[in-house]
């Protein structure tokens, strides 16, 4: 990396103005935060903007059943994202809304372009129609049977099992989720992009912004099945902004939405004296664009954004980065188990920067997902923050003001042990560069071992009691002081409010990057304060709590927790025998296993290959689910799931059935 200025453009994605804030959003905007604030304290001009997605027929219709119009359901929403954003440190350089005028003049305009280009074209389209309703259904208001895997209970734009993308009306036995009735079909005339014109675009510049290989993986298999064209334009009514030349059509949110990023930003440099919009966006720009999202809008930003972008003559993103979703306990949120919690909830009871240090510890750059376990979050900021790295700074404070009036040595008691801790600078900042958070917390944490240890080894509580040796008591309690300073200072951008406790406890009023290596010394200091608390079982305890629903859980979240005795009678397990068993070209853990099921044969995916070797495999009996929906993958199609059990890695055990048992037979 470049030791001159970079100037950096960064956004998280725009948060739906429909409900509050939860903790399964905020590991994107806490993510988001870390990478922005690291940038800024390495010297970096990164400025970071957000919006509030205020448009769509989910808010028109939230805001009817409130009697309220659309504008003052997304203005209160947006005022409650702002302020317990703010409470969880997340500093956004500007915070703006898609309903602006901004944004409808940015989207209009490149609109017009994609036009002239010969980019938008109409053409009459059948739609799902809900006649109880009295309007045309968007995509995600018609739920039916995926037509590709028959996964029940899908959404009309793409299936959540298989991952196939589809128009509403490809459903089977479709039905509107705002009524339960059967839609009915009926004409409209549609604008659409021409996307399916994109893809060697797409592909030059998928390979210049460096994506995750798993967002190229699914970029592959969305190439592989055929780029379609893209329709922009929704039918009245609809909450958004009108095509420029029509009475009843609208710019769909997908559309409008991405371009809230160039609007808050043009907000921004309106009223920012030197910011200039086109120094960012303009098709030749030198300054750097990322884009934070979660992995369930991969498509839009990696396929759609970055087309329309070069269509209408703006830059496309350096990058996207993806991260995976949030689990609590090791399973999805849930209102019934008081794990879906609520931003605001979390606040009431608990300090949002030991949050900020339990997601960084679990963070990575991929788009695996990450676990909040209640349990180990405790556990693991009590040990981190209040036992290895605040405890350096409370152990040597005390004799340092009591004993020599606040005031430091002039030299460290070993500058080498400063060194190590001052050389580890660039391995942690380019942990933070690749999103890295993980490994950087743990070496961190490593290097506030040592310094503890060395504070264990010198016991200056003990040498205080000899004024012949108080000297070595200052220069002790220095050098700790010095070491909790770099560790803080490398931890700056994860706990800024510790942060900003620990330099007002130093009499510094401000931090960069490269202050962490050299010592501060001879400085009078102020009185330590105590800078964080430990977090005691009955606030997390509390928390969830609150978050428990107080009315009766109704069937739908039922369904979240549970299934049926009949849903698990629908399972078909079988006995299979494994004819062949060979590592999969391009998968770490997979092994591709082609089975005998009695009547047939069939190719099988298992993430088995650390356990075991392919030849030991050959004719073992196995269990199957044999009924599960094919799931077509980068390496095949797998047409079942093979049974095992176990905590992963090398300990996985493969069921098996009693002996005797023969391919084709159910297991009961």
């Amino acid at each position: 990396m470049s030791d001159s200025q970079r100037k950096i453009l960064v956004t998280s994605a725009l948060p739906y103005a429909n409900g509050s804030p939860h903790m399964g959003h905020l590991v994107e905007y806490i993510q988001t935060d870390i990478w922005v604030r690291f940038q800024k304290l390495r010297g970096h001009d990164c400025i970071y903007v957000c919006a509030s997605d205020s448009h769509g027929t989910p808010i028109m219709l939230k805001a009817r059943e409130l009697g309220i119009t659309p504008e003052e359901l997304t203005e209160g929403f947006s005022k409650e994202f702002v302020s317990d954003f703010a409470d969880f440190g997340i500093e956004f350089d500007n915070y703006h809304t898609t309903h602006s005028p901004e944004n409808e003049e940015i989207v209009g305009r490149m609109y017009q372009a994609l036009r002239e280009r010969g980019d938008i074209y109409t053409r009459t389209i059948e739609q799902s129609y809900d006649e109880k309703e009295g309007m045309f259904l968007p995509d995600r208001f018609v739920k039916g049977t995926c037509p590709r895997c028959k996964s029940e209970d899908q959404y009309g734009d793409a299936c959540e099992v298989c991952g196939a993308t589809y128009a509403p009306e490809d459903l089977i036995d479709p039905k509107s989720v705002l009524s339960g009735t059967t839609p009915i079909k009926r004409e409209s005339e549609h604008y659409f992009f021409k996307l399916s014109e994109y893809e060697e675009r797409l592909r030059n510049w998928m390979t210049v912004a460096k994506l995750d290989k798993n967002v190229v993986a699914k970029l592959d298999e969305w190439f592989d099945a055929g780029l379609q064209d893209w329709d922009i334009s929704r039918d009245a009514p609809y909450f958004g902004f009108r095509i420029p030349g029509t009475e009843d059509k609208y710019f769909y949110v997908w559309l409008d939405a991405p371009v809230g990023y160039m609007a808050s930003f043009k907000h921004l440099c309106d009223r920012t004296a030197g910011l200039e919009f086109d120094d960012y966006w303009k098709a030749d720009s030198d300054t750097e664009l990322y884009h934070f999202i979660g992995k369930d809008i991969m498509y839009f930003h990696t396929l759609f954004w970055p087309a329309v972008l070069e269509g209408s003559g703006f830059r496309t993103p350096t990058s996207v980065y993806a991260h995976g979703f949030l689990t609590v306990d090791g399973q999805k949120m849930s209102k019934s188990r008081g794990t879906f919690i609520k931003a605001r909830t979390y606040l009431d009871n608990l300090n949002p920067e030991v949050l900020r240090y339990y997601y960084a510890a679990k963070l990575g750059p991929t788009i695996e997902d990450i676990d909040l376990n209640l349990e180990d979050f405790i556990a693991r900021v009590n040990s981190d923050l209040v036992g290895k790295l605040v405890n350096i700074a409370s152990r040597c404070a005390g004799f340092i003001g009591k004993r020599f009036e606040g005031r430091l040595a002039d030299t460290l008691a070993d500058g080498a042990l400063f060194a190590e801790i001052a050389d580890a600078s660039e391995v942690i900042a380019q942990h933070y560069e690749k999103r890295e958070f993980s490994k950087a917390m743990r070496l961190i944490m490593a290097l506030a071992d040592k310094a503890n240890r060395y504070i264990d080894e010198h016991k200056p509580w003990i040498m205080a009691k000899d004024e012949d040796r108080l000297p070595e008591v200052q220069l002790v309690c220095t050098q700790g002081i010095n070491m909790f300073r770099s560790l803080m200072v490398y931890l700056s951008p994860v706990i800024p409010g510790v942060a900003s406790g620990a330099r007002a406890f130093l009499n510094e009023s401000k931090w960069q990057w490269q202050d962490a290596s050299s010592p501060l010394l001879g400085e009078t200091l102020s009185k330590f304060k105590p800078l964080l608390t430990r977090v005691e079982a009955d606030q997390v305890a509390r928390v969830v709590e609150q978050s428990k629903e107080s009315k009766p859980v109704t069937d739908t979240e039922q369904q979240d927790d549970y299934i049926s005795i009949d849903d698990f009678a629908k399972v078909d397990l079988r006995i299979a025998r494994i004819e062949k068993a060979e590592s999969v070209e391009g998968a770490d853990k997979l092994l591709a296993l082609t089975l005998d099921v009695g009547d047939n044969q069939r190719q099988v995916f298992a993430g088995i290959k650390a356990a075991y070797d392919p030849a030991t495999l050959v004719g073992r009996h196995v269990i199957v689910v044999a009924n599960l929906a094919p799931r077509k993958m980068r390496f095949g199609v797998s047409e079942g799931m093979v049974l095992a059990a176990g905590p992963g890695g090398e300990d996985i055990f493969l069921l098996s059935p009693d002996e005797g048992a023969k391919p084709g037979m159910r297991v009961k």
